[in-house]
């Protein structure tokens, strides 16, 4: 009894100085096969440079499905290992629909700070009803709060694709918002003006956004026939050159100025469109427009750099719809319908810039080939298998919609559409005359990169009452795409000084529970968890009390 006694004690005692010895000594060991709850280095850095507490609310709190339970566990898992690395965050769930009366009113200021809600059906077979989530998360610094989305929609995924989708995105989401709010010093994006490009509104959404990594200007090329010197010397200020929509000829001043900038080393983003047509000027009496090739002087200086811009219209049976009035005054009706002009694409290969992405809408967009150089060309998208190309000038008519397309006609797709040239830039102007004499011109240069995208309306956000909406977001059909997403991707890969974006290739597999086999198989597992514990139960008993009877029966 005494020897009993003691090693109960030592037990105690043993356990006794176990815990105090872990209260001063704490690791966590990540013993997952995808490494989920280990961060990576760029995320490291990102949170540790913040000196002041960083306050995070996430509003994923109350009756959530089994699908945003998991989503809110990640959630919680991922912001403590931001915690281990820096002590100042503190996190908290928050439900911001609990006890509001006016609950359409709390809705609305929600959504006028650009928190997006998604509606959640719920039940089972016996009834249904639909709860307003919010899967956002608030990041407070100081005087600057950030949004961090927690929730990325995909077209046509299954919820649990598109939680798997989402946890993927959380580590790279956050460390993305803890580097905005801790940014001192910025880079520089300069915006050319002076060749009809978008006006500023139709590019406001994607500005905004991206001012909160780098710091913005205006370049007008203009100035480049008075003086330019100095407007090479303006230019060479920035760190990347932003060309949304030419509508108008680039002089060959123009383009020297802007060839030597890239040679020089600036970064470069070109949304092109090598054909004129838009669909508003189909809305007319006869429903039709024609398409016309538009020549902006730039052949010869992509030609240079490894691509070429056809002026041709991508027609794709992987599209995305437009929105149709019928009837008239009171009666219209507004219906959707597919447009073949606008291709729905998405990315095929695990590039950083596009792993994870919702698909793209492009608008009237041109085929691009690569042409054989020095250069290393990505094809970071292009047109669906089941895609074809359509030369211009070309009459474009709505009532195409009233016939099916053939199919067999569709055989000769994959057209690029949007490319990534990486490589040391020959100069376009290397061994001519130089149109304009400047200083120290280069005609070989460095390591550099350059996004042509033949679609200038990639970049373009829709207006409503004169404002500006989401970049992605189409207020006919109510869909979003991943347009905004992509192009400020492109933007820190171009920029890229912290390896942020390479956490987007950390894979996180999220296993879930087949639906299906659930339904099927339902009466057999309740029958396997309740029925089986009870027999075993019961083979215990019976076995225990064969035992002591044959133990004590002399």
């Amino acid at each position: 009894m005494k020897k009993n006694a003691a090693s109960i004690l030592k037990g105690v005692v043993l356990l006794l100085v176990l815990n105090i010895l872990s209260s001063f000594f704490y690791t966590r060991f990540d013993l997952t096969e995808d490494r989920r709850y280990t961060l990576t280095e760029p995320s490291i850095n990102a949170v540790s440079n913040v000196e002041s507490p960083i306050i995070v609310d996430i509003l994923l709190e109350g009756n959530l499905t089994p699908e945003f339970l998991r989503l809110k566990t990640e959630t919680k898992s991922i912001l403590e290992e931001f915690a281990e690395v820096n002590s100042n965050l503190k996190f908290n769930f928050i439900n911001p629909l609990e006890g509001e009366e006016q609950i359409d009113g709390v809705i609305t200021d929600l959504q006028s700070l650009g928190l997006t809600p998604t509606r959640v059906t719920t039940g089972d077979n016996a009834s249904v009803s639909q709860d307003i989530v919010f899967p956002w998360a608030m990041v407070n610094y100081r005087n600057a709060t950030v949004k961090v989305p927690l929730l990325k929609n995909k077209l046509g995924a299954t919820a649990e694709d598109r939680i798997n989708n989402s946890v993927q995105h959380l580590e790279y989401a956050f460390a993305d918002a803890f580097t905005k709010i801790s940014l001192k010093e910025k880079k520089r994006i300069a915006v050319i003006k002076g060749n009809g490009e978008l006006e500023d509104i139709f590019i406001a959404d994607f500005l905004s956004t991206i001012r909160d990594y780098y710091n913005l200007g205006a370049i007008t090329l203009d100035s480049v026939a008075p003086n330019p010197q100095k407007t090479l010397d303006d230019l060479s200020k920035y760190d990347l050159a932003l060309i949304a929509k030419p509508t108008e000829a680039f002089s060959d001043e123009e383009k020297f100025i802007l060839d030597q900038f890239i040679v020089n080393g600036g970064k470069s983003v070109w949304l092109i469109d090598q054909v004129a047509m838009e669909l508003d000027s189909l809305f007319n009496e006869k429903g039709t427009a024609m398409a016309l090739p538009r020549d902006l002087n730039l052949n010869d200086f992509f030609f240079n750099y490894g691509v070429r811009i056809n002026p041709v219209l991508v027609n794709d049976l992987y599209f995305t719809q437009i929105v149709l009035a019928s009837g008239e005054g009171n009666n219209s009706q507004y219906e959707p319908v597919p447009w073949y002009y606008n291709p729905m694409v998405f990315s095929q290969n695990g590039h950083p810039i596009t792993t994870n992405l919702e698909a793209l809408r492009f608008q009237f967009a041109n085929a691009m080939d690569t042409l054989s150089n020095s250069n290393t060309k990505t094809i970071l998208y292009s047109s669906s298998p089941l895609s074809k190309v359509e030369g211009t000038p070309k009459q474009i008519r709505l009532d195409i919609l009233n016939a099916p397309p053939d199919k067999d006609l569709y055989t000769n797709g994959n057209k690029a559409l949007a490319v990534l040239i990486e490589g040391e830039f020959k100069s376009a102007f290397a061994n001519r005359i130089k149109p304009v004499q400047l200083e120290g011109t280069l005609e070989q240069g460095n390591e550099n990169k350059m996004l042509v995208i033949a679609d200038g309306d990639v970049i373009k956000n829709q207006l409503q009452n004169g404002r500006p909406l989401e970049l992605g977001y189409d207020k006919w059909t109510n869909n979003f795409y991943g347009n905004k997403e992509f192009l400020v991707n492109a933007f820190n890969y171009l920029l890229d000084d912290t390896g942020l974006i390479n956490i987007r290739n950390k894979k996180v597999a999220i296993p879930f529970l087949s639906t299906q086999k659930i339904a099927e198989e339902k009466m057999k597992w309740q029958l396997i968890n309740i029925g089986v514990p009870i027999l075993l139960t019961l083979i215990f008993g019976f076995v225990f009390n064969y035992w002591r009877k044959r133990k004590y029966a002399s």
